[in-house]
């Protein structure tokens, strides 16, 4: 049926069999379950780059530096281990709750591959199962609580197989950094963390040196414990993180080592200090260079505009308007180069961007409150931030017009010649410089502005370009006949509109449009019998090859004849 063969036997009651659970599955009333791009069931997957994983990143960071800090802090001062034994036993079993969650977060975190999200749990398990990260973490949750038996509650060292979970903070931390608003506060809040955790395994370790060279055997080590006020728990971190804090910042004077220990806990201090200083010198010096370029990539560079104007001799009153336009850029965070900032993102991503930030201000423009979105998303891509100080003039009458503005924040006045009587102020929403840009039909001005425009204090503008305008009107012209009606009103209430020379401009293009619609059915019709000819041709060309092919296939078989008949007459009559 259908041009196919048909089967018999046990292969046909396999295919029924099969083009039945091809039908059970594309039938219209069967709900598909919903699969991955794996073909697997989808089920409870974290995107490591999403929300869920990042605040589990957050969980886990309180764990894993309860270990760092308390845990060195038990096995040095054995006062603390045994005065809250039970409130640690309850922590350190709340943390490894968390690190044996943290491997179940594992097995249900996909990954990319090939910039896909892979959610087969058969997959995820395998990779994470083969990977070093599995066996490290593994390792951190070795019970070796049961050490107890055999040293005692008092040595709670045996839970060091937990700092191997610390790859998973430095992820954290790295979440963090690219996450948040404040990425410098943060290294430096990183840097100051990392600087304490320093000092206070130091200062652990110096008190239990201490207690293995003896309390108070001499200036160096911490003061006999049975001396009054050195025998508190306070007391005795608190001397330790201080005496450890000299030692590393090498800030004031510490008593000089006795013994062969105090000296190599001294030298190694002294080295770590120097490697410590070096790496907050580096780290704060990286900051603030970030800081600074971070600054000239949103700022202009005002130390070289100001050596500019020293050098030149401009005049001081001149100067400080300069600065006073420097000052309010950087006080009301005002951006002029936003296409080099955001310049290494991709084209769609700047897009949304550039939309988020200023489509709710060009929506307020008149002109563009009924446009359609795709117009305003060219739009804004186009659009270049501008400020302008007090008093200092957008432009003037006469001169060449070669961009329009939109006003985003402040006020503009229209002014006489004489810069002092004004005609109209301008808010927020409105635009102006249109007309100069616009080839408005029977304009007498030309490209030339027709007004003078002035700042009354500090105006946020946008300015859009010739070409960039041409450019999206030429896609948009429902928008460019909208401005052009715009712009001939305006003419006309300025007089500036040459009404007969607008008709002779409108007949005229009728004109050119007629005759290209005449040049054009002219071309169609030249193509026309062109495509005949052609058609004509080919035809004629095809008979040809056929005729001489024909004529190929008939001269062999004559020549074959003649042959025949010449030996024929020359061969001698015989008689059986």
């Amino acid at each position: 049926m259908n041009g196919l063969p048909r089967v018999f036997g046990p292969r046909a009651k396999k295919e029924g069999k099969a083009q039945l659970i091809l039908t059970r599955r594309s039938s219209p009333g069967a709900a598909p379950k919903p699969r991955t791009s794996c073909g697997q069931r989808n089920g409870l997957i974290l995107d490591p780059s999403g929300d869920y994983y990042y605040w589990w990143l957050m969980v886990m960071v309180a764990p894993i530096m309860y270990n760092w800090i308390i845990l060195i802090c038990r096995s040095c001062f054995q006062e603390l281990q045994q005065k809250y034994l039970w409130v640690w036993l309850a922590l350190d079993c709340l943390c490894d709750l968390l690190y044996l969650l943290d491997m179940v977060v594992h097995f249900h975190t996909g990954f990319l591959d090939q910039g896909i999200l892979i959610q087969d749990r058969a997959k995820i398990s395998q990779r994470y199962r083969h990977s070093a990260p599995f066996l490290w973490d593994l390792a951190s949750l070795l019970p070796t609580e049961a050490l107890y038996l055999l040293v005692g509650t008092n040595q709670p060292a045996v839970r060091a197989n937990r700092f191997l979970r610390t790859p998973r903070l430095f992820e954290a931390f790295d979440r963090i950094e690219t996450r948040t608003a404040h990425p410098y506060a943060f290294r430096i809040s990183k840097l100051m963390l990392y600087v304490f955790v320093t000092i206070h395994w130091n200062s652990c370790l110096y008190f239990a040196l201490s207690g293995l060279i003896g309390y108070g055997a001499d200036e160096w080590v911490y003061p006999n414990i049975s001396t009054p006020g050195f025998g508190r728990l306070r007391r005795q971190y608190l001397y330790s993180f201080y005496f450890s804090t000299l030692i590393l910042t090498t800030v004031g004077d510490t008593p000089m080592p006795q013994r062969q220990e105090e000296f190599l806990f001294m030298a190694a201090d002294f080295l770590l200090a120097v490697l410590g200083f070096a790496t907050i010198m580096g780290s704060v010096t990286s900051v603030v260079s970030n800081l600074n370029e971070a600054d000239a990539a949103f700022y202009p560079n005002q130390d070289l505009v100001k050596g500019y104007l020293r050098t030149r001799r401009v005049d001081r009153r001149l100067q400080r308007r300069v600065v006073a336009w420097y000052q309010h850029l950087q006080m009301n965070q005002k951006l002029t180069d936003e296409r080099g900032i955001l310049q290494h993102l991709p084209g769609r991503l700047r897009a949304q961007v550039a939309v988020s930030v200023h489509l709710p201000a060009l929506r307020k423009v008149q002109i563009f409150q009924n446009c359609e979105q795709s117009l305003l998303e060219e739009l804004v891509l186009k659009l270049q931030p501008q400020v302008y100080s007090p008093g200092e003039f957008v432009c003037r009458k006469g001169d060449i017009g070669r961009e329009m503005y939109f006003i985003r924040e402040g006020q503009l006045a229209v002014v006489a010649d004489d810069g002092l009587t004004q005609y109209a102020v301008l808010g927020e929403g409105l635009y102006f410089g249109e007309i100069s840009i616009i080839n408005i039909k029977g304009n007498k001005s030309g490209n030339r502005r027709t007004a003078n425009i002035k700042s009354i204090g500090f105006s946020d503008l946008f300015c859009l370009s010739k070409e960039d305008l041409a450019e999206v009107l030429s896609e948009f012209p429902d928008a460019k006949a909208v401005l052009e009606a715009k712009g001939r009103e305006i003419l006309l209430k300025m007089d500036k509109l040459d009404l007969n020379a607008e008709a002779a401009e409108i007949a005229r293009q009728q004109e050119e449009e007629r005759r290209t619609a005449a040049l054009e059915e002219g071309l169609d019709a030249l193509q026309t019998k062109l495509a005949r000819i052609l058609a004509g041709l080919e035809a004629g060309a095809f008979k040809m090859a056929l005729r001489l092919e024909r004529l190929e296939w008939e001269l062999p078989a004559w020549g074959d004849g003649e042959e025949v008949e010449e030996a024929g007459g020359r061969e001698p009559a015989t008689e059986p």
